[in-house]
């Protein structure tokens, strides 16, 4: 009860509950963060996720939640009159800010196309249509351009290292599975039962992929695999890297990542011109 009442004590100082265009705005995501950014709404922004690093102002803005949690206290101190999430890892959590009346606007795109459809949605709730509707736009004309360049099958298999250890790859609909897909290349695991299978290094050799992919930065990532010269992405030095922070946080600068990997998986002189 008493936290209840401190956080409704919060709410009766909050703009939050007054109509018009959101000013105050509560971002608990890393790709809403960018995304406002992207559609000229960066600015509104009050408080952020503790992962939220670009673009690199917004590390100096107050931190209200993690991956794991969020703090209603000091969320609530920010006065939102919108606060933007995730909606299969926050909703739950948001519930109580709901019902006290503040506005949640949540994301879940499921594929690179539908990605515009919430950067469209998230400017009409912002006042901010024409921005983000050129934005949107823009996305999806690289989007179609890239499929149209590096789309035809190459029939290359690819292994995508997610995390190591433990060997963890993607499948299905996780973004890094999509890109591959869209660049013409095949997912040993495509198969596999969950979007992010923990897998054995026999599946890996059985499957003897051409290419090796790993979302990192640091060089060390792959080396574990030198340790087996026969598989074909080793024999032929196959192994690259892809930035992570582009490719797994759902923005338009996933496609520059995407692009890497159609790189990846096209020789270059197959590449067309």
């Amino acid at each position: 009860m008493a936290k209840w009442f401190t956080l409704l004590c919060l709410l009766c100082v909050s703009p939050a509950l007054l109509a018009g265009t959101p000013a105050r705005i509560v971002s608990l995501t890393p790709h809403l963060t960018e995304l406002l950014f992207t559609i000229g709404a960066g600015d509104r922004i009050v408080a952020t996720d503790d992962a939220s690093d670009y673009p690199p102002e917004v590390k100096r803005l107050p931190q209200v939640a993690n991956y794991r949690s969020i703090n209603l206290e000091a969320l609530l101190a920010q006065k939102p009159d919108l606060i933007v999430a995730w909606r299969s890892a926050q909703s739950r959590m948001l519930a109580p800010v709901e019902q006290l009346g503040i506005p949640v606007f949540y994301s879940e795109p499921t594929d690179f196309a539908s990605l515009a459809t919430e950067m469209r949605a998230l400017g009409k709730t912002l006042g901010v249509e024409k921005i983000a509707n050129a934005e949107a736009d823009a996305y999806l004309a690289r989007l179609t351009a890239l499929g149209q360049r590096y789309g035809k099958p190459k029939h290359i298999k690819v292994f995508y290292q997610l995390w190591y250890p433990p060997l963890t790859s993607v499948s299905g609909n996780a973004w890094p599975a999509q890109a591959i897909e869209l660049c013409g290349g095949e997912n040993v695991m495509a198969a596999a039962r969950t979007p992010y299978p923990q897998v054995s290094l026999e599946q890996v050799i059985k499957a003897n992929p051409a290419l090796i992919l790993a979302g990192s930065q640091d060089p060390d990532t792959l080396r574990h695999w030198q340790q087996w010269p026969n598989l074909d992405a080793v024999r032929h030095q196959r192994l690259h890297l892809i930035n992570s922070d582009e490719l797994h946080r759902f923005t338009p600068r996933a496609l520059n990542a995407v692009e890497q990997i159609c790189r990846a998986i096209t020789p270059k002189l197959l590449e067309p011109r």
